[in-house]
C-alpha cells in the first residue's frame, strides 16, 4: 500500500479504531507506532504482505512493519537480490512491532521477507 505522508496518520487512526472494536487479548501495536513514519508494512495471515507494491519518497526512509501473521517475519530492502543498507526489522508473533530509518535513492526496490519458506512476500517498493 503506498500512501502519502498525511494518508498514514489516517492508517493508524484507522488501526486505533478497529482495534477498539475487539475483544482479543492480542497486543494492540497502533499504540507503538510512530507519528513520523514514511512507510508502513503489515506482515498478514497466509505468510504475506498487506500489499504487492509500495511508494515511498527519496532519503532518508523510517520504515514500520507490523505483524498480524502468527509467525515471526524479517524484513529486509533489496536491490535485485543484493540487500541494501542495513536495515532488518523483526517481529517474532503477532501484535509486535519494528521501525528502522535507511536512506534510499530513486529507484525500485523490494520488500522482502528474509525468513526461508517465505519467499512470496517479496513486493515492489518504488522510491521517487
Amino acid at each position: 500500500m503506498s500512501l502519502p505522508k498525511c494518508s498514514r496518520f489516517s492508517i493508524v487512526a484507522l488501526f486505533a479504531a478497529l482495534a477498539s472494536c475487539g475483544g482479543s487479548s492480542q497486543s494492540d501495536t497502533t499504540n507503538t507506532i510512530a507519528p513520523d513514519v514514511d512507510l508502513l508494512v503489515s506482515a498478514v495471515p497466509a505468510i504475506r504482505w498487506d500489499a504487492t507494491s509500495y511508494q515511498a519518497p527519496a532519503g532518508e526512509l523510517k520504515i514500520a512493519m507490523s505483524n498480524m501473521d502468527n509467525v515471526k517475519h524479517v524484513l529486509v530492502i533489496l536491490e535485485g537480490d543484493t540487500v541494501v543498507g542495513d536495515l532488518e526489522l523483526v517481529v517474532n508473533k503477532k501484535g509486535d512491532y519494528d521501525d528502522g530509518v535507511i536512506t534510499l535513492l530513486p529507484g525500485e526496490y523490494r520488500i522482502y521477507c528474509s525468513i526461508p519458506g517465505h519467499g512470496g512476500m517479496d513486493s515492489t517498493l518504488t522510491v521517487s
